[in-house]
């Protein structure tokens, strides 16, 4: 079960990130104020990411007692 959680939220944060990283690479020739904006938060998607990752890194390789 958690298993799946895991799986579930890794897609919606990684297509966060994605849609944001965009965001700011379109806003980047207009708005540099909101582009930087939309890349901090693609790099805070991406840190929840990465740590959403290690915790699943670390869940499957406990053993089962």
């Amino acid at each position: 079960m958690k298993q799946k959680n895991i799986s579930k939220n890794r897609i919606k944060l990684d297509l966060r990130y994605n849609q944001l990283m965009e965001q700011a690479y379109n806003l980047r020739q207009t708005d540099h104020a909101m582009s930087d904006v939309s890349e901090f938060r693609a790099l805070k998607t991406l840190n929840k990411l990465n740590r959403l990752e290690f915790l699943a890194r670390g869940e499957s390789s406990q053993p089962i007692s």
